[in-house]
C-alpha cells in the first residue's frame, strides 16, 4: 500500500493523470476531525465556528496541500462579482477608449458572473470624489478600480474602503502611498524614459530646446513620466534643454494657447514632449507658430487623433498602453482579491508599446 494510503487509511480521492491524489473537502473533514458542514463554514468564512476548530481546519488544509477550486465554489454559491470603475470626467479620447475596453469586458462578463458599473467624477471636485467613494456599500460592491489624482482625501477614502472590506485597484495613475491592493498600468517612469530616448534619437544630435506639455502638475502619472524623461535627457542627451512643464488641463483650446505661447517664446525649440495633454491643441499650435523647422513630437496614448497626426507626419512616435488589457487586468485582479487567490504578475504586466507611422494599427 502506498505511503499516503497508509498515513490517511484510505485513498484521498481519484488519482490524477500524474498519479498524485488531489485532496478534497472530505479529506479535510476527516483529518481535522470535524463535519463537512464545519469545513464549509470555515472555507466560506461564515460565523459560528470556534477559533480552535478553525485552526484545526486550516492546519488540515496546509497539511494536505488543499487548493480550493474558487470558480466551482462561486458557481455553486451563484456568486456574482459586483465591481465599480471610478474614472475622471475628462472628454479626452484615451478615457473614451478605456471605457470602450471596459464595455467590451462587460459584454463577456455574464459568463463569469460579473457586473460592472462605471462612474465619472469631475477631477476638480475633490468633495464629490470622496463622497462617491464613501457612498460605496460593501453589501453591494465587491471591488473598486479607481483612476484619480493621489490626494490626502483620496488616500483616506481608500483606507476607509479597505477597512470596510472592499478591495481597491488603482488604474493608469498609481496611488502608492495609499492602502490600495494593486496597481494596474504601465511603469510611468519607464514610459517617460522611453519618451526621452525617442526624442533624443529623433532630433539626431541637434542642440535646442524641448517644450514639455502636461495635463496638470498634480497627476502622479504626469510627474513620473516627466521624471523619467529628465533622467534620460540629462544623462544621454545633455545638448537638449528641457523647459519647465506647461499645463494643458485636458482642454484642446487651452493646450493650443499655452503651447503656441511657449513656441513663440522659444522659436529654437526642436522638440515637444506631450506627456498627456491634448495633442490636437499641440498640433494646431505647431501649425500656427510658423517655426523654421517642424519640431519632433513625442506623444502618449494612441487615439483616433494621435493616429491621424502620425499618418500626417506631425507626430513622430506614440507611447501607448492597451486599454482593453487595462480593463481585463483590473477585473482579474479584483476577482483574485475577492477570492484571496494570488495575482499572476506576468499576466497583469501592462506593456509599454511604441507606435510609429510604419506600424500604426487600424483604429476601430
Amino acid at each position: 500500500m502506498a505511503r499516503w494510503q497508509k498515513k490517511w487509511g484510505r485513498k484521498l480521492s481519484k488519482p490524477t493523470i500524474t498519479g498524485v491524489a488531489k485532496p478534497t473537502v472530505n479529506d479535510i473533514a476527516r483529518v481535522a476531525g470535524v463535519s463537512l458542514a464545519t469545513v464549509d463554514r470555515v472555507l466560506n468564512e461564515r460565523p459560528g465556528v470556534r477559533s480552535v476548530t478553525i485552526e484545526k481546519v486550516q492546519s488540515a488544509i496546509t497539511e494536505l496541500g488543499y487548493v480550493r477550486d474558487t470558480a466551482a465554489a462561486n458557481l455553486a454559491r451563484r456568486k456574482t462579482y459586483r465591481f465599480v470603475f471610478v474614472l475622471p470626467d475628462w472628454k479626452g479620447q484615451f478615457l473614451t477608449s478605456l471605457e470602450r475596453g471596459i464595455s467590451e469586458v462587460i459584454v463577456n462578463a455574464p459568463q463569469n458572473r460579473t457586473e460592472v458599473r462605471t462612474i465619472r467624477v469631475p477631477t476638480q471636485e475633490h468633495t464629490q470624489l470622496t463622497d462617491t467613494l464613501s457612498a460605496l456599500d460593501p453589501a453591494e460592491v465587491d471591488g473598486l478600480a479607481i483612476m484619480a489624482k493621489e490626494t490626502p482625501q483620496v488616500r483616506d477614502a481608500i483606507a476607509d474602503l479597505r477597512k470596510r472590506g472592499i478591495p481597491v485597484v488603482s488604474l493608469v495613475t498609481d496611488q502608492p502611498n495609499s492602502d490600495r491592493d494593486h496597481f494596474v498600468g504601465i511603469d510611468n517612469v519607464a514610459a517617460g524614459r522611453t519618451a526621452g530616448t525617442l526624442l533624443g534619437r529623433f532630433t539626431g544630435g541637434q542642440t535646442g530646446k524641448v517644450v514639455v506639455v502636461i495635463t496638470n502638475k498634480q497627476s502622479r502619472d504626469m510627474i513620473e513620466r516627466r521624471l523619467g524623461f529628465d533622467q534620460v535627457v540629462g544623462a544621454s542627451f545633455p545638448h537638449l534643454e528641457t523647459l519647465p512643464s506647461i499645463e494643458g488641463q485636458e482642454d484642446a483650446a487651452h493646450t493650443e494657447r499655452v503651447t503656441l505661447r511657449a513656441l513663440k517664446e522659444n522659436p529654437d525649440a526642436i522638440g515637444i514632449y506631450s506627456v498627456g495633454a491634448s495633442v490636437q491643441g499641440i498640433a494646431r499650435a505647431i501649425a500656427a507658430a510658423d517655426l523654421p523647422q517642424r519640431p519632433v513630437l513625442i506623444d502618449h496614448e494612441l487615439t483616433e487623433n494621435s493616429s491621424a497626426l502620425l499618418r500626417a507626419g506631425v507626430i513622430d512616435a506614440v507611447i501607448t498602453q492597451n486599454t482593453g488589457h487595462l480593463a481585463r487586468s483590473a477585473l482579474r485582479v479584483l476577482r483574485a482579491k475577492c477570492d484571496r487567490t494570488p495575482v499572476i504578475e506576468s499576466q497583469e504586466n501592462i506593456r509599454i508599446e511604441i507606435v510609429i507611422r510604419e506600424n500604426l494599427p487600424s483604429m476601430k
